[in-house]
């Protein structure tokens, strides 16, 4: 498995979510990790971007 080369805490500056929620996801996921700077692997950030992106796309639209 390859790594890629982002961590916990960067996904979420990317996202603009807390890193907590990105550490939740982390927990359903069963992707284990040591503190927010844990860098990971590709599959589990392509999990954790996919989750992230699912609850953009149900977030209601602002009038």
């Amino acid at each position: 498995m390859g790594f890629a080369d982002l961590s916990i805490a960067e996904i979420a500056v990317d996202y603009n979510v807390p890193v907590e929620d990105v550490l939740r996801l982390c927990d359903e996921l069963g992707i284990a990790y040591k503190h927010p700077r844990t860098r990971l692997a590709l599959e589990d950030v392509k999990a954790i971007i996919s989750k992230l992106d699912r609850g953009r796309d149900s977030e209601p639209i602002a009038d």
